[in-house]
């Protein structure tokens, strides 16, 4: 039975077929056909309705970031190329449609004190109490790993016991963003910090069969949810608190667990420009560590603003602002 429901059901099925025969993820390929299916099947389009008009107007009814709006179009166009190639169509409706233009986003950047000021803020919420204090211990570690390795916050949640390796220092993380399995080596400090999380739950929790690496109960994993609530309590704590601002097409960004990733991979990078050496020679290596799929994921943070660019830019717009 088919995903799709609209009158190219047949050749969605078979687009994602194609794609998946050369090598290609097809969930968000998915996502983008589906989207586009819908929208024909709701407007009971047929061929004559393939008109650069229609999806204009899909595009217009498509209620997400530029970005996201983008990669449908853009996807949708490919899809109407296949369709040229196998000769189903005579033109690709889409073939003149200009991409809207991109708002640019600057997120925000912890600087090496501030993320030693937030893991102290995290640390002082431990809860002392036999009850919560394992749970509690497990979110610093969680948040730990988030500033020291650059990890997704899913990916720490979804660790096993065995994904530790104290005898090396590394951890091995399965199945992330991009399917990529990765081996990664962390700092001796937070292999240390691992090791006394589970002598401490193994001390206290007299029988433990969860087998993740971080739990929130004898039987239970953490969710992220959990961890940016303790994340966002510990910001405020700190005073770095702030609204996502605008200043015409940019937005800079507030501060969010996954502002501590985008602030290992910069500040990773700018340890090794102080050094005297080329950031550039150092991508691939950054790249692997942080599970990119492709180069252009981790070259992204060659053109981010250092964090006191940003505050310097931040400062400007309050002042503009205040004095019109």
């Amino acid at each position: 039975m088919s995903y799709f429901e609209s009158f190219l059901a047949q050749q969605f099925d078979d687009y994602m077929v194609y794609r998946h025969q050369l090598g290609y993820d097809t969930d968000s390929l998915r996502w983008v056909l589906k989207t586009v299916d819908r929208y024909l099947a709701a407007h009971n389009a047929g061929p004559n309705d393939l008109t650069p008009a229609f999806f204009l107007s899909l595009r217009a009814n498509l209620r997400t970031q530029y970005k996201s709006i983008n990669r449908v179009m853009s996807t949708t166009r490919m899809f109407f190329n296949y369709l040229l190639r196998i000769q189903y169509c005579k033109h690709n409706p889409l073939k003149d449609i200009p991409l809207l233009p991109e708002e640019r986003f600057i997120p925000f950047i912890f600087d090496p004190a501030q993320i030693d000021a937030l893991l102290d803020a995290v640390c002082r919420r431990l809860r002392p109490n036999a009850g919560h204090f394992v749970k509690d211990l497990g979110i610093y570690v969680a948040i730990l790993l988030l500033a020291r390795c650059g990890m997704r916050i899913c990916e720490p949640l979804r660790l096993k016991r065995h994904h530790f390796r104290n005898d090396d220092n590394t951890l091995y993380i399965e199945k992330t963003k991009f399917k990529k399995d990765r081996l990664i080596p962390i700092p001796k400090a937070l292999a240390a910090e691992i090791t006394n999380y589970l002598a401490v739950r193994h001390t206290l929790w007299a029988t433990d069969a969860n087998p993740y690496l971080l739990a929130a109960g004898k039987q239970k994993a953490f969710y992220d949810g959990l961890i940016r609530r303790y994340f966002h309590q510990a910001v405020s704590d700190i005073g770095l608190k702030r609204p996502r601002q605008s200043i015409g097409n940019t937005n800079i960004g507030s501060p969010t667990p996954h502002s501590l990733r985008h602030s290992f991979a910069v500040n990773t990078l700018k340890r090794i420009k102080a050094q005297g050496k080329s950031a550039q020679y150092a991508m691939p290596v950054l790249a692997a560590y942080l599970g990119h799929s492709e180069y252009k994921h981790t070259a992204k943070y060659l053109k981010m603003l250092d964090a006191n660019q940003r505050h310097n830019f931040v400062n400007f717009i309050n002042t503009q602002k205040h004095n019109p």
